[in-house]
């Protein structure tokens, strides 16, 4: 068809159209630097009085974790993890003096929640958390479609109702949990964690590395065989014999059922090749628990962060530092 139309303009006397040239597609060897990510993030910490007369809290009374120092201790894990790349920034801190309301309306009072949590009385049916509610009471839509924050992370307590994570924003995906509905509207996508002060920093890295899961997963949703990295850092032993890797959250290379992090039997695994990303040596080595931590969930939470990739470059398509899609949604192509 264009030999005729260039025949036809030739007869007639007729120009060529003007149109610019394709642009060169852009290499995957590209020198570009690992952009490093700051999220600023709204805090939010539900601590209820329990004792009208004293004035006691809840994580005074329950002699559970200081939120303050569950997001110092994580922040700073992350940031070290990361190498550097991933950095938390906490630019409110609201501390909430009542239960949140739940899906269905329902409100805790400070008696019928420690009859739940004695076993006295069975929690609360429906379960979930109103997130919605909690977006309007903070605010939270405008100040995402402002710029002003880019995460929401949530302390509360057991049968408090909320998700490890879970994301809103217009093509929202799988977080560790479904898309949280009737949130199209809002233009960018961000994510909420539900941390509980009840429990310690290695729990909270067990909600954040299920969120990495599904990012990841996403990010390589569309590559095959050797081109979907992920697959590949995921590897075990028990799931792909001889050929570990890092692992998975609850499977560490010679796991044998899930959060078996203690495990002593030693297996081959890349695991290490994976400091050495994109330039693999092909090296294995014999390793058990000791590796990482050998049992303790922080310690083995920390150990499979920092081999996630963080360097410069893209390999097919898809920048070689990782954190860009762990720390902002909005990165992930859909």
């Amino acid at each position: 068809m264009s030999s005729l139309l260039a025949l036809l303009r030739k007869l007639f006397g007729l120009s060529e159209p003007n149109v610019d040239p394709e642009p060169e597609p852009v290499e995957d060897t590209s020198p570009e630097p690992a952009r490093r990510t700051v999220s600023r993030i709204l805090s939010i910490i539900y601590n209820p009085t329990m004792n009208a007369e004293t004035g006691e809290k809840l994580t005074a009374q329950s002699g559970w974790q200081n939120p303050d120092d569950l997001a110092v201790g994580f922040s700073a894990d992350t940031l070290e993890t990361s190498h550097g790349m991933a950095r938390y920034d906490i630019v409110e801190r609201i501390e909430v003096d009542a239960f949140p309301v739940l899906k269905d309306g329902f409100r805790y009072s400070p008696s019928l929640y420690l009859d739940v949590l004695h076993g006295v009385t069975p929690p609360h049916q429906p379960y979930d958390v109103d997130y919605h509610a909690i977006m309007d009471d903070f605010n939270i839509v405008e100040r995402v479609e402002n710029n002003e924050i880019d995460e929401v992370w949530v302390f509360a307590f057991p049968y408090g109702g909320f998700y490890e994570s879970i994301m809103a924003g217009k093509d929202a995906f799988w977080c560790n949990a479904r898309p949280l509905e009737d949130t199209e509207h809002i233009s960018r996508r961000f994510i909420i964690m539900g941390f509980s002060y009840e429990r310690g920093i290695g729990e909270m890295e067990e909600s954040f590395d299920h969120r990495i899961e599904s990012l990841m997963e996403k990010t390589f949703e569309k590559k095959h065989g050797d081109d979907d990295l992920w697959e590949r850092f995921t590897r075990y032993d028990k799931k792909n014999p001889g050929q570990a890797h890092v692992g998975s959250v609850h499977f560490a290379p010679n796991s044998e059922r899930d959060y078996d992090w203690g495990n002593l039997k030693y297996v081959p695994s890349y695991c290490d090749d994976w400091l050495n990303f994109p330039d693999f040596t092909g090296k294995m080595r014999q390793v058990n628990a000791t590796d990482w931590g050998n049992g303790d969930i922080r310690l083995h939470h920390r150990w499979w962060q920092t081999r996630i990739p963080h360097m410069a470059g893209r390999q097919n398509g898809i920048h070689n530092n990782w954190w860009q899609y762990i720390m902002d949604a909005n990165e992930v192509n859909m």
